[in-house]
């Protein structure tokens, strides 16, 4: 049945594009999530009455968090393009592409942060200030937990971006489904290669909201 439905899938290659394309973004997706925390604390930690407060700190990341975010991923792989090459000798194949994926969703994932962060309770941060917690006490025993859920959704979001942007890198020639639909697909007028990895991207994408649904409704105690 499939076979008629798409002759011109060769399904060994639609397979190794989609490992190509769950490695992109599982990599991805574990640095965005340890990078994106990072610049989430600092600018909740840095931001007017917290315990870090210093405006010109908060300005200065801020700006950056703001500038990668607004480039748009497809310009931001041109840019990186130098970098990639000193970094990894090649802007070709999967992970060429990680500098970029990382680069471009680690802002996104930081104001996130920072949102979720910001939505804690006044109370229990001031509750653990006034007795004595030290900054990484604050930060695993109260910031982390009471955001979790927040964090989780949060990256979830970015996953599913994530996965749209492989398929952006595969069109330069980082591999992954995008590659395979634009070059088996689109240049060949294989319309049907072009759907097949179209349906895998969606199947990836519900996957990956239907597993982050499931953690978030396990952690959230409100």
């Amino acid at each position: 049945m499939l076979s008629q439905w798409f002759p011109n899938v060769d399904w060994g290659k639609m397979w190794e594009a989609t490992v190509e394309t769950l490695y992109m973004t599982g990599i991805s997706t574990v640095a965005t999530f340890i990078l994106g925390i990072i610049l989430g604390l600092l600018l909740f930690l840095t931001s007017r009455g917290n315990l870090w407060q210093n405006s010109f700190a908060y300005s200065c990341i801020s700006a950056v968090v703001n500038i990668f975010r607004s480039i748009p991923f497809i310009i931001l792989i041109v840019l990186l393009i130098p970098f990639t090459k000193f970094l990894l000798g090649t802007m070709i194949g999967e992970n060429a592409a990680l500098p970029a994926l990382i680069i471009g969703s680690s802002p996104f994932y930081a104001r996130m942060v920072e949102i979720g962060l910001r939505e804690i309770d006044k109370g229990v941060i001031e509750a653990a200030r006034s007795m004595g917690a030290k900054t990484s006490t604050l930060i695993w025993k109260v910031l982390i937990p009471e955001s979790l859920p927040a964090l989780v959704s949060g990256i979830t979001v970015t996953a599913i971006s994530l996965v749209g942007f492989t398929a952006m890198a595969g069109v330069i020639g980082a591999g992954g489904l995008g590659n395979l639909a634009y070059l088996e697909g689109f240049q060949r007028s294989r319309f049907d290669v072009t759907l097949m990895a179209t349906i895998v991207v969606l199947i990836i994408v519900f996957i990956i909201q239907f597993i982050g649904d499931i953690i978030t409704t396990k952690i959230d105690k409100r």
